[in-house]
Parts: C-alpha cells; structure tokens; sequence
C-alpha cells in the first residue's frame, strides 16, 4: 500500500466516483463510491457478513447508534434504514468518506438521522444503544485496541456493539483482548474468514 490508505484523514489520489449496488435484509440500495475510500469497488465482504449476520434492528427499534469506520455508509444508510426511528452516528477520519455518507444518506432520504461526522466531533455526552464496525484492521493491532477503548465505553449500560473482524488479521486475537477488558463477546458467526462478534457489557 502506499501512504495513501482509506484511513487516511485526506486522501490524496483524485476521486473518481461510480456506484456500487447490493441488497440486504430485501431491499437493493445503490451508493455512489469513490476512489480512496475503504472498499470502493464493491460491498466488502466483512461488511457483508456483518449485515448478514448481525443483529439488525427492526422497524419498531429506537435510539443512538454509532457506524464507527463508516466509509461511504453502507452500514449508517442500512441500519437508518431498517430502523426509522433511529438515529446513526456515522464516523470516519476520511473526509471523503464522510463527505459520500452524507451524499448518500440524502439520496435515500436519510440525511436528517445520519449525523456524519469525524472522531473528534461526536459530542462526548452521546452514548449509544448498538455499536457496529468494520473496523480498520490494517492500522494495527495497537491503533485498533486504541479505537476499541475509546469507543466501546460510550455503550449504554444495556447496549450491544456488532463488530466483524477478518480471522486472519487479528480477530480471534481481538476477541480475546476485549474478554480480557471485562467484556462479554460472544461469537455470532464465522463465515468467509470474518469473525462477526456481539460486546456487551
């Protein structure tokens, strides 16, 4: 990789956008992409999973939940979706990223409950009723253990976070650590190499 990575705060290659289609849980959504951008060619697998796998919310589900690492939102843009009611925080140190979430949370008529924002920006008063990433695993282990600690404690006491994690790249090992923080993980599913894991307190 060159220093260029989607993680980085201001990508540096020239976006050029498409779109990219997929469906969960029934419905199709089409979400415009662009160049420097966590997986840009397609859905990622691990989100993939995660959507698959995880717990969505229904319809009759309320409260604050957070997209931690929310690329060009397919996570925010699903669970607004599937929870009307809801409102999703979603949060990336990518600009551009940010900048394609709201994008595309406007184009599905989601703009006024996707509150996109950078780390920093999240007032710190705001916990959160469910939690889901695809976190960066190629940050490292140090900086993805950083971003669990400073996150995972803004759970609300009855709270649940869906996190996948590549097997390959840390996920059983993660599993481990968080037990080791007083975590309770269980391990939803395992498909496809990505460890899909429900925290609670």
């Amino acid at each position: 990789m060159t220093a260029d990575h989607y993680f980085s705060a201001e990508p540096a290659a020239p976006e050029v956008r498409s779109e990219i289609e997929f469906n969960v849980a029934g419905r199709d959504y089409r979400l415009t992409v662009a160049s420097g951008v966590f997986s840009a060619g397609r859905l990622d697998p691990g989100t993939a999973v995660l959507l698959r796998k995880g717990g969505l919310p229904t319809a009759d589900v309320t409260g604050t939940f957070l997209d931690l690492g929310c690329g060009y939102g397919p996570i925010a843009c699903v669970l607004a979706t599937e929870a009307p009611s809801a409102v999703v925080h979603a949060v990336d140190v990518n600009a551009r990223a940010r900048d394609l979430t709201a994008l595309n949370a406007e184009a599905l008529g989601l703009a006024g409950r996707v509150r996109v924002a950078g780390p920093d920006e999240v007032p710190a008063d705001v916990t959160f009723d469910q939690i889901w990433s695809n976190p960066p695993t190629h940050v490292g282990k140090a900086e993805l253990r950083a971003l669990m600690e400073r996150w995972l404690p803004r759970l609300a006491p009855v709270g649940v976070a869906w996190l996948v994690i590549n097997r390959h790249l840390g996920g059983d090992s993660l599993h481990a650590w968080l037990v080791e923080r007083g975590w309770h993980v269980d391990r939803v599913a395992s498909q496809k190499g990505f460890r899909v894991l429900r925290v609670t307190s």
